[in-house]
């Protein structure tokens, strides 16, 4: 079985806030779009494992978002909740083009 991907424009790179998400929504999909302070950019599921809490609404620091609901510490990077939590959330790949963000779903 082949899957196709697709690469989706979500914002040009001065639109996104640094250190700050935003929300995304692609189909049913809604994700979390983080410009961090070295202006790299980050796209993961935009609802924590433990309560749902909107990731895109929680404060970064460094490589990491912290839910706003219970304060759970989550990679930007892999998606994968740090100790003593556990669990994860789906990352996806980011690609830029010029000045334009793409999220490939």
């Amino acid at each position: 079985m082949e899957t196709m991907l697709n690469k989706v424009f979500i914002a040009k790179i001065n639109e996104l806030p640094e250190r700050l998400g935003r929300t995304v929504t692609i189909g049913e999909k809604e994700l979390a779009v983080f410009k961090l302070a070295d202006g790299e950019i980050r796209v993961i599921e935009n609802r924590c494992p433990h309560k749902g809490g909107v990731l895109a609404e929680g404060m970064v620091s460094g490589e990491h978002v912290f839910c706003p609901m219970h304060d759970w510490k989550i990679s930007v990077v892999d998606g994968q909740v740090q100790e003593p939590d556990v669990g994860c959330v789906q990352t996806f790949e980011v690609e830029t083009v010029d000045d334009r963000v793409y999220v490939i779903m």
